[in-house]
């Protein structure tokens, strides 16, 4: 099979006009002289370009191409696969998938190594292609060290410690060192951890004696092993060089960003740097790019909520808003909602920053200052390309905010969002912002607020019973008999309590005499009063419903869904 397809390789390049026949017949002496395969023989006479020789393999056999360089492969799937192995047949797992494992092979045919891979995992065996460059130093890069961060510190080097302890850091030393397999793969190893955990963001923060590292798992922050302070300008270079920010400034922030592929996403990874007291501050946070949207059924929508806010989507025109505090689920909602009436009459067309997920058949822009892209300019320009819906990330000034309301005047459905505590503070933020009272009454027809509550993990999830002032505090009669629910912790919550996140809303639809306040300039508490006593359901009440599912408890509710 393997000399088949070796010969379909070489016979495949000439009828392309890749190489010449004498080329073949040259490479395939060198072949039998050498004792090497034909792929390899034909890159190191120069025949044809590794790259291109993997784009032509990928192409004609139908085989996927992987990227090693921006893939972060999971260390229990290198676990897998023995390093001897993996030499001796030049591959590297990359992903797992039920009952099938995909490695990246530099000989694709090879059948010795497909049975003993097969052999060795009991798995089914997917074959990739890849250079053979990127194959050996991920094979560096990945078993390099048996993969723990303390072996892997270890393993760094004195040269690194010495260039780490400097005050004046030489870059081109950095440079170098931040390219070195054990640094690339401790990094990697944060990532790769990070991604597993579910986390949204890590935190590398410099302290007088050490580097703290902190994820933020459901929302909350979570610390992991501490490394040595001599590192801390070695890992924040790497971050630098993936990131392709300058390693050499260090007194300024700076903003960057890099893709990796782990555990079968693609995760676009976002970089703040901040100068401290300490050193610089570099928080990376993760959107998953690559993930499939979760339907509105499976975002904690209750049944009166979800059928008041489809019925809002629907409408030709007006201005929907989704408020909330960073990292509370909006752009989730919103790309939620242009996926459930996206279709082919609907021309759809966004101006975000950043960009989320890519969805489907809708016109996405990515907002960039530095061409003077901001959220205005960019909805100037939108609003001439016929659109029947736009979507804004943010509303961040009066400028935004009054070009969108002249777009739902003119018959366009907008979305947006803004930074508020609850929905009836959306109304006065806007008219903060220079808006007159008479265009937010006008074009705004409906506010949603939102919070993430984390869910009781499932695996330790036990019946307790609540002190007085517990239910008292949350609103709730003692006297009602319902079942209370918490989470012991387990190994599979780090021993929390909880696992997931789900929403809570609280919609307002203005009706008239919500519109009679607004153009009066009532207050948000005034405002408030009117939709509850209109039926609007809080986000506390939102909370205490999923209490009383078993879902949530108490305290969870009280800290995110606190009233004032």
């Amino acid at each position: 099979m393997s000399a088949a397809h070796k010969k379909s390789l070489g016979e495949s390049l000439v009828e392309e006009g890749i190489i010449t026949a004498e080329q073949l017949k040259r490479a395939q002496a060198e072949e039998k002289r050498l004792g090497l395969r034909l792929r390899k023989v034909l890159v190191r006479l120069e025949l044809i370009e590794e790259e291109d020789l993997v784009a032509f393999l990928s192409s004609k056999f139908k085989l996927p191409r992987i990227e090693l360089n921006n893939y972060l492969i999971d260390p229990q799937i290198i676990n897998l696969v023995p390093e001897e192995l993996a030499r001796e047949y030049e591959l590297i797992p990359v992903l797992k998938v039920a009952e099938r494992i995909t490695c990246a092979m530099l000989d694709p045919w090879n059948i010795f190594a497909l049975d003993e891979i097969r052999l060795r995992t009991n798995l089914t065996v997917e074959v990739a292609v890849a250079t053979e460059t990127e194959i050996k130093k991920a094979i560096d890069e990945y078993y390099g060290a048996k993969g723990s961060m303390e072996d892997l510190v270890k393993l760094i080097g004195e040269d690194a410690i010495s260039v780490g302890k400097e005050e004046e850091m030489d870059v081109e030393k950095l440079q170098d060192i931040g390219e070195k397999p054990m640094l690339v793969k401790l990094v990697n190893v944060i990532l790769s951890e990070a991604v597993r955990e579910g986390a949204s963001d890590i935190h590398i923060e410099p302290e007088k004696d050490a580097l703290r590292i902190r994820i933020r798992v459901d929302g909350v922050l979570r610390e992991i092993p501490s490394l040595p302070k001599y590192l801390q300008s070695l890992i924040v270079s790497r971050v630098k060089i993936m990131s392709d920010l300058d390693i050499a400034e260090r007194r300024k922030a700076q903003d960057g960003r890099f893709t990796v592929n782990t555990m079968g996403k693609e995760i676009d990874v976002r970089v703040s740097t901040l100068p401290t007291v300490y050193g610089e501050n570099v928080v990376l946070r993760f959107l998953d790019i690559s993930s499939a949207l979760i339907g509105f059924t499976n975002m904690g929508f209750s049944k009166e909520v979800l059928a008041g806010y489809l019925k809002l989507i629907t409408r030709p025109h007006g201005i929907i808003l989704v408020t909330g505090p960073s990292g509370s689920g909006k752009s989730t909602t919103l790309y939620a909602s242009l996926n459930e009436i996206n279709s082919v009459e609907k021309n759809i067309i966004t101006i975000e920053d950043p960009i989320e997920y890519k969805l489907e058949g809708i016109r996405q822009t990515q907002v960039n200052p530095k061409v003077d892209l901001t959220f205005a300019n960019g909805l100037r320009s939108i609003l001439r390309q016929d659109p029947d819906v736009i979507m804004v990330g943010e509303m961040r000034d009066g400028e935004t905010a009054r070009i969108a309301i002249q777009a739902a005047l003119t018959g366009h459905l907008v979305f947006s969002t803004l930074h508020t505590n609850d929905a009836p503070g959306a109304i006065t933020r806007m008219i903060d912002m220079g808006i007159e009272p008479f265009l937010v009454s006008s074009s705004v027809i409906g506010v949603l607020a939102q919070r993430l509550i984390r869910i009781i993990c499932p695996d330790c999830k036990k019946k307790y019973k609540p002190r007085e002032g517990e239910l008292t505090g949350i609103g709730l009669d003692p006297a009602v008999q319902t079942e209370f629910y918490k989470g012991e912790g387990c190994d599979k919550c780090k021993n929390t309590g909880y696992k997931g996140r789900i929403g809570i809303y609280e919609l307002m639809v203005p009706n008239n005499a919500i519109r009679d306040m607004v153009l009066r300039r009532a207050s948000s508490e005034e405002i408030r009063k009117e939709a509850l006593l209109q039926g609007m359901i809080s986000l506390k009440a939102d909370g205490i419903r999923k209490v009383q599912r078993g879902l949530a408890t108490v305290e969870e509710v009280l800290r995110v869904a606190e009233e004032g």
